[in-house]
């Protein structure tokens, strides 16, 4: 069976890493899929193309994860997975209470609307803290993001705050 990971991974943590990496395990392929969101335009930190390159890299050691990009609704996506003799489900990671009533209205809308399950893994404990948002802002203040993301993240996030990153060794050292 198919798997399907959607999301912006602007940039992947290493909270989407353990979902991902138990997903790996239970399905035969994980399709990580980053989402166009038209609301999102010119809100994301890296670019589409940013975002695939630091995905392929982070999930090159997964052989059965690959990397893709889709815009418009998660359910035609999934539909065209779902091609005879395919079957695909939609993974969703969840941290918190918070993330569950959201997800679980998300998860009814595109059960309704194109018959697509979702299966929820839950971010082990470690990571229920970590989200994409908190640590671009951690890293816009030049702080330690090393243990929240995958290294080509964290690389990535320092080269795009390199100012912060340099002022903030100035005042430390």
């Amino acid at each position: 069976m198919t798997a399907v990971f959607p999301g912006s991974f602007d940039p992947i943590t290493s909270g989407h890493m353990d979902v991902l990496t138990r997903a790996s395990r239970m399905f035969d392929q994980v399709t990580m899929t980053v989402m166009h969101n038209a609301r999102k335009q010119g809100k994301n930190l890296f670019t589409l193309e940013e975002r695939l390159h630091i995905l392929r890299a982070a999930t090159a050691h997964l052989p059965n994860v690959s990397v893709d990009s889709f815009s418009g609704l998660l359910v035609d996506y999934v539909a065209q997975l779902n091609a005879p003799p395919y079957k695909a489900v939609i993974i969703r990671g969840l941290r918190a209470v918070s993330d569950f009533e959201y997800e679980l209205q998300i998860a009814h809308l595109n059960r309704q609307i194109g018959e697509a399950e979702t299966v929820f893994i839950m971010a082990a404990t470690r990571w229920s803290f970590v989200s994409s948002s908190m640590v671009k802002e951690i890293a816009s203040y030049g702080g330690d993001i090393s243990e929240m993301v995958p290294r080509v993240s964290a690389d990535a996030l320092k080269t795009k705050f390199a100012e912060a990153y340099a002022e903030r060794a100035v005042n430390q050292g």
